[in-house]
């Protein structure tokens, strides 16, 4: 069973940067979107047993959100797969949303970029970088555990629903869910709110 997690959010997910391979730490939410998964992983753990694995971005960001849900849940110390770092966003790293919009007008009102980025990754690098560790994690018995990007969360579910390129960006991107992979389908769990997100704040 594979389970996808994006990272809590960051310094620049609040600025709305484009982050890329650029990275930024986590804020006060962003830790709690951590620790709200990892209780939620320890009661999915809970109930499925079996054998488990954490595999993470090596970038901080996710590393510091996989180290946090890991401790929680009682998940094995979370082993770094290059494959999972975030898409090469090339010119637009490091720019507001308002700034690409000015610079590179043909990108204003489009959700996901990845692929799109000049002097960036291109799709079909990324596609064969993360679909060779989604095989493998396919082929394992066990339940595996996947801290990574918006980017590459977007791909590794349109993979596995056989989405092309447009549906694939048109996914959502949320930092407090997880996904389940099942045959042909996705599984969603929704993680409590953190204090931060507290009804009426």
């Amino acid at each position: 069973m594979i389970y996808l997690i994006r990272h809590g959010q960051t310094e620049f997910n609040r600025e709305d940067r484009v982050q890329g391979r650029l990275d930024s730490p986590l804020t006060e939410l962003g830790v709690a979107q951590a620790r709200s998964i990892g209780a939620r992983l320890k009661a999915i753990k809970a109930e499925a047993g079996g054998d488990w694995r954490v595999d993470t971005s090596p970038l901080g960001r996710a590393r510091q959100t996989a180290a946090i849900l890991a401790e929680i849940a009682s998940l094995p110390e979370p082993r770094i797969d290059e494959r999972l770092v975030e898409v090469d966003y090339g010119e637009l790293e490091g720019l507001t949303r308002a700034e690409v919009d000015v610079r590179y007008p043909q990108f204003v009102g489009v959700s996901g970029v990845f692929g799109q980025a000049p002097g960036g990754e291109t799709l079909e690098a990324l596609l064969a970088r993360i679909g060779g560790w989604l095989a493998e994690a396919r082929e394992e018995t066990g339940h595996i555990v996947a801290v990574a990007h918006v980017g590459v969360i977007r791909a590794l579910r349109g993979l596995h629903l056989g989405l092309d390129a447009a549906a694939m960006r048109a996914l959502d991107k949320p930092q407090d869910v997880i996904f389940r992979l099942s045959d042909g389908a996705i599984d969603r769990f929704e993680c409590a709110p953190p204090p931060t997100q507290a009804v009426g704040a």
